[in-house]
This record gives C-alpha cells, structure tokens and sequence, in this order.
C-alpha cells in the first residue's frame, strides 16, 4: 500500500470513529509487534514497535531491564525492600493478606522479601549494558533492535488485524464515553430508533440512548422515526461499550429546555432557582432577575407566550406556570399557591411548615385537582404547606346577615299581616266567583228546561189546529154530499 493511500486510509478511521491520529499510529504499532512476536518471537520477549507514517518504515526492538550482575551470575536473587517503601496495591493486599494468615500484625517492622528470576529475553546485566551505553543505570530500559527477515505471513497479517480492529472498537467506546460524559445534564435532539418492550431506544448521533418506562411522561406515545429533545441522565460503563440513561421525566429538562428557548436564562440575566414538576400534567418554575429593568416572568413567557408555549409543546402540552421568586419565605409561598388568592401565611420556620389561609371561595382552586396545586407549591418552596379558609371569610358571611332591629322586624310583621288580609280577599273574591259561576251554571240549566217545554207546547197547540181543520173538512164534505 502507498504511503498517501495508508495516510487517507488513517484519516479516514480518524473521522469516523472520531478517534484521536495518536490513537491509530498506537494500534498500529501494537499490531506490529504482536504480528512480529507470531512470526519471529521468543517466550518472554518484550517486544515494541515503531512506525514512520510519512516514510513507511517500521523498527522493533527488543526492550530489556538492567539488573545488577550478581543477580546475572546467580540466576536467581532475594531482594529486601523495607515497609516504608512506596508499593503497589495488589502488593499491599497481598501482604497485609499474607500476615494475616500468618498471625501478623501489619505494622510489624519486618522487611518484605521478593524474589526475582534471571531472564536473558527480560533482563541485561548492568556490565553489558553499560557496554552499549554507559548512562545506563539498575532499572534502567534498553532497546536492542530486531531485524525483520521476511515479510510477515497469513497468520502473522491476521493477528495483526485483529489487534486493530479490537484496539479501533476500544478507542471508539472510550471516546464516546468521554464525549457523551460532557454532555451530562444536557438536552439533545434524537429519533425513536426501535421500542423493546417499555424500553425506547433514541438515536443521539454517534450512540443511542435508553429511555425506560420510569423516565418518560405518562401521557405519551412513542413511534420510530419521531423527534424529539431529550435529557441525559447519565453515563455508565457496559461490557459493550457505554450505557447512555435518557430520561424526560426530570425537572431538570424544563431548566434546559428555558435555556435553549430564553436568551436571558441562556446568559444568565435570568435565573430558574427551582421547578416542580409532574410530568404530563403540570409544572411550576420560580424565577428571579438578575438585573434591573428585566421582568424574569415576562422573558420567559415572551411575547403572546410564544417561548412557554414552544417548552410546553415540546414536553407533549404539559401545562407550565411561571412565578416570581422571594428571599421572603411568605412571598415566595403566596405567589407557589398563585392562580389562588391568599389572605395570610403563617410560617413556623423550626418545623419548616406554613399554614395558607385563602377565601373560602379559592379553597379548592389553592389545593387543585386531587392536591395537585399544594403539592407542586410543597416541592417548588420546600416548606411543608398547610391550606384551610381564612376567618375574614367567615366574619363577610355573618356581616352580610347582621342582626334585625325591633322596629325593621315591626315593619316586616305589620307587611306580614297586611299580606295575609290580602291573600284573605283573595280567597273569599274567588270564592264570590265561584258561586257566581255555579248559579249562572243553573240558570243556564233551568232555561234550556223552559225553552224545551215552550217548544213541547207549541207543537201540541199545532196538532190541535190541525185536528179542527180536519174536523170542519170533514162537516164541509158531508153537507156538500147531502
């Protein structure tokens, strides 16, 4: 391979894994060694590789530690080191684990006996090193070059790659690791990768996140491919690379989603001194200014509530009320209960409580839907808040109904009687009418009678009249015969 193609080749690793170059020049060189050790090297040898990117040449040498020469010459040594001096910590456990065993006190004063092993392929005597270069001193390194015969074979050029590929695999997590371990606390865009279960896996660029059932907001519905910000809980280390906690359920996400939408919470001129929240539902957030001249309820709510109503879209229309904070712990509690009016605070700062009197006509706006209102202003002060109706309310009721003077009650039973007389003319005026109607009733009654028996008469006098005119017919025809 050329240099060129090698070089863009190494950049190329370097971009997309966001890998430092140092990094990849390192693994290279692990891989040069470790395929130098399969095809040429000896049991106990320490072998370290160098590669020149620009020229293409790789070195190995053989690196050894100077030993004095009594050890050289007798193969094996026992070395005394006293207890005061600076150790490991395994060879601290395994000490003070080995005392014990024995019955030792670890603060005995008896020295610590190690012994070491002569090795030529590990150790140069300090007489030959000194032949090579004479600033060589006990414990010293050297480098002893190593020639390379041949190319390397099959077996070498694979264990070499696979060094890379698994050393390239550990640099990509440890970067993430560190990139992502910046980022906590922060809000980030990502995409709904897949659903397992009640697990949802975000896509947040170069890693993807977890977000479990105990961190989302309860009212929302998630599908692959939806955008969304989200917060990062936390970072931790798993055998597959880093474990990246998302979560949209803290209150935190509400400070940062401010930040991202407020152009003075972002620098400061305004401050969010803490949040309640209950996610899906609704939110309180206390804010303070900074500086004069700057309304902090105002900024943040912006102007026609554009910049409250972009935070609240983005957390799936959970209601959001902004209130301004007090050093005065009375304040602060009056306007945590706000949309209701307070009468008085009562406060008992050894037992950290406050008692709220409202209207009695606010008692149930104070305290909120199921207690939702005193719980979010319990959390947003940090006072335990009591709420009952004020005694003014009670002194309005028994004002608007004072007690009767003698002379007012006079005139209301004089009014009293007088509508009872009323009512009795009443009474007996639809009695008269009554009588009226059932008379009229009868005489109805009594003429339709008469009217029948006139006609009865008038048709007997008619039959009369006709039985005469029959009679003198019947005298006329009789004469006329005879």
């Amino acid at each position: 391979m050329e240099q060129k193609q090698l070089s863009l080749a190494i950049e190329q690793i370097c971009e997309e894994k966001g890998i430092s170059r140092e990094v990849v020049l390192e693994t290279i060189e692990m891989a040069l060694a470790s395929a130098y050790k399969k095809e040429y090297g000896r049991k106990g040898q320490n072998i370290k590789a160098e590669f020149d990117i620009e020229t293409g040449d790789i070195k190995i040498f053989q690196i050894k530690t100077v030993v004095s020469d009594e050890l050289a010459e007798k193969g094996e040594m026992v070395i005394k080191e006293p207890e005061e001096e600076k150790k490991s910590e395994d060879v601290k456990g395994k000490k003070s684990a080995a005392k014990k065993d024995e019955g030792l006190d670890e603060k005995s004063e008896e020295p610590y006996e190690r012994k070491i092993k002569f090795n030529l392929e590990k150790h140069i005597a300090l007489s030959e090193a000194k032949k090579i270069k004479k600033k060589f001193d006990l414990d010293d390194e050297v480098k002893l070059s190593l020639e390379i015969e041949h190319d390397f074979g099959r077996i070498a050029a694979q264990t070499a790659k696979q060094v890379i590929i698994q050393r390239i695999k550990e640099a990509e997590k440890n970067a993430i690791f560190d990139e992502y371990q910046n980022k906590e606390g922060e809000v980030l865009s990502g995409v709904v990768q897949r659903v397992e279960g009640e697990t949802v896996f975000v896509d947040i660029g170069r890693a993807a996140g977890l977000l479990f059932e105990k961190e989302k907001i309860p009212t929302e519905n998630y599908r692959i491919g939806q955008r969304m910000k989200i917060y990062i809980q936390r970072i931790e280390k798993g055998p597959k690379g880093p474990v990246i906690i998302l979560s949209r359920r803290t209150p935190e996400m509400i400070k940062r989603l401010f930040e991202l939408e407020v152009p003075e919470v972002f620098s400061g001129s305004v401050e969010i001194k803490s949040v309640a929240r209950e996610a899906g539902s609704r939110a309180k957030v206390a804010v303070t200014s900074k500086e004069e001249g700057i309304d902090p309820i105002g900024s943040c709510i912006g102007q026609r509530g554009t910049r409250v109503q972009t935070v609240i879209n983005e957390l799936a229309g959970e209601k959001i009320d902004v209130i301004e904070w007090n050093k005065d712990p009375v304040k602060f509690i009056k306007n945590a209960i706000m949309p209701a009016k307070v009468d008085s605070v009562l406060i008992n700062e050894k037992e950290n409580t406050a008692v709220v009197q409202v209207p009695e006509g606010q008692l149930s706006l104070a305290i909120g839907k199921k207690g939702q209102n005193v719980r979010l202003a319990v959390k947003l002060t940090g006072w335990k808040i009591d709420v009952m109706a004020s005694k003014s309310s009670e002194k309005e009721k028994e004002e608007k109904e004072p007690e009767e003077k003698p002379e007012e009650k006079s005139e209301k039973e004089s009014d009293k009687t007088s509508v009872e007389n009323v009512d009795d003319k009443k009474s007996a005026d639809v009695e008269i009418e009554k009588d009226k109607k059932k008379s009229e009733k009868k005489d109805k009654k009594k003429d339709e009678k008469s009217a029948d028996a006139s006609v009865g008469d008038m048709a007997d006098k008619e039959k009369v009249k006709k039985e005469k005119k029959k009679k003198t017919t019947k005298k006329k025809i009789k004469k006329k015969k005879e």
